[in-house]
């Protein structure tokens, strides 16, 4: 196994060469058929996606893990729009970000070029696939994927279908590559390539990403979970409260930036708290409250320290109720993961406020914490969330998969 992830590691560095100078109509046009194809061989991916989904139920895969894996019409639909949103995006490759011109008439400036060849590790979410493919061939780069063995047979047909439209569209078909193997020991074989592989990805659990991060020899780009807190201020209004925690929470709990932690102002939690509560419960949340939440709503259960640092991927959430938004921050600050975070209210200062002193990927105001998402925040798609900001810091697009190098233009300058 080793030789052929070597063999893959060769290919896609030749690929990326390629890549890395594809002209930006027939990258678009690359797109465009692997949209055409997933609707066109729609029937074939539902068919391999039950292949997995029969496999999940033999295994007794627990509700969280089954929907990330299930390919609903949506699912596929979604994949669809994604890929043709990204055709649509702006090509960075060649973008020339800033110029100036140095004293001795010397113009530099910064111009964008691919990564090179990415590696992505994942699990489950057989769409990793195609969003992970249509961004790095968007960003002239070369991939190689590797998903859980849980979505295999999804991701082989996935896989399939793009190579085929890449050499439809005269591009190599290796700028697109799948371990076509369960054998963890693939895992580790492709960690080891940094003389193939510039940067390694991984999307899964907390599990996963240290693993990947522990052995991987190239640089790992990374989140390890997303403790994501909305802390309701004193000046929120509490109808828009509760429908923004309600989605935050229950819209999909197993998701990544789904809220872990409601932090609500002691003015306000007593207004606040039982509606929210109310219509939390009637979605099957359990909430585990602080002393002074349970004062409010005495049925929740007694939250522990643990409860500050978990991320659940459930239906429970944890609520505190706090003094201020000081208090609020220094908790987000201490607990949190740098993922998501919100404020809810109608206090422009505090929003500000909030705003310039949460250090995390994606702050918002009065919005669900599900919006980190770069389909949701316009990138096209997303590749991962990054927390770790080195090089990219939240959801990874387009231009997150490029860097820069400096150029320069002069006409004879010497070095004195």
């Amino acid at each position: 196994m080793r030789e052929k992830i070597i063999e893959m590691g060769k290919k896609a560095r030749e690929a990326a060469h390629l890549m890395a100078k594809a002209d930006t109509n027939r990258k678009r046009e690359a797109l465009e058929k692997m949209a055409a194809a997933i609707e066109r061989e729609s029937r074939s991916i539902y068919e391999a996606n039950r292949g997995d989904l029969d496999d999940a139920a033999a295994k007794g895969l627990g509700k969280a893990k089954v929907e990330r894996l299930t390919i609903s019409e949506k699912v596929l639909d979604e994949m669809v729009s994604g890929l043709r949103e990204v055709a649509l995006l702006p090509d960075p490759v060649g973008e020339v970000t800033r110029m100036w011109t140095r004293p001795n008439g010397l113009r530099v400036g910064k111009m964008r070029i691919p990564l090179g060849v990415i590696g992505i590790v994942y699990e489950s979410r057989p769409n990793v696939t195609v969003d992970a493919a249509a961004l790095c061939i968007k960003a002239g780069n070369a991939v190689i994927l590797r998903g859980g063995s849980e979505a295999f047979h999804s991701n082989s047909r996935l896989a399939a279908i793009l190579r085929e439209s890449l050499k439809e569209a005269g591009l190599p078909e290796d700028a697109v590559q799948f371990v076509e193997t369960t054998d963890r020991q693939a895992v580790l074989d492709l960690l080891s390539l940094e003389e193939y592989v510039d940067v390694m990805i991984p999307r899964g659990g907390e599990d996963l990403i240290r693993f990947v991060a522990q052995n991987a020899r190239m640089p790992v780009l990374k989140h390890y979970k997303g403790v994501c807190h909305i802390f309701v201020d004193s000046d929120a209004d509490i109808k828009m409260g509760v429908d923004i925690c309600l989605n935050a929470k229950a819209q999909r709990p197993a998701t990544c930036n789904a809220m872990e932690t409601l932090l609500v102002h002691e003015k306000i939690a007593p207004d606040f708290l039982p509606v929210a509560a109310r219509q939390l419960r009637s979605v099957g949340v359990e909430i585990r409250g602080c002393e002074k939440t349970r004062a409010i709503i005495p049925e929740c259960v007694a939250a522990t320290e643990e409860d500050w640092y978990a991320e659940y991927l459930d239906l429970i959430l944890a609520v505190r109720v706090v003094p201020d938004m000081d208090e609020a921050i220094r908790h987000i600050t201490r607990y949190g993961s740098m993922h998501t975070e919100a404020i809810i209210t109608e206090n422009f200062e505090r929003a500000h406020r909030f705003i310039q002193e949460v250090q995390s990927s994606l702050v918002l105001v009065n919005a669900s914490t599900r919006f980190n998402d770069g389909f949701q925040l316009g990138l096209g798609a997303e590749i991962g969330i990054s927390t770790s900001r080195l090089h990219a810091f939240g959801p990874m697009g387009i231009e997150e998969l490029t860097t820069t190098k400096f150029i320069a233009f002069g006409n004879g300058q010497l070095r004195s």
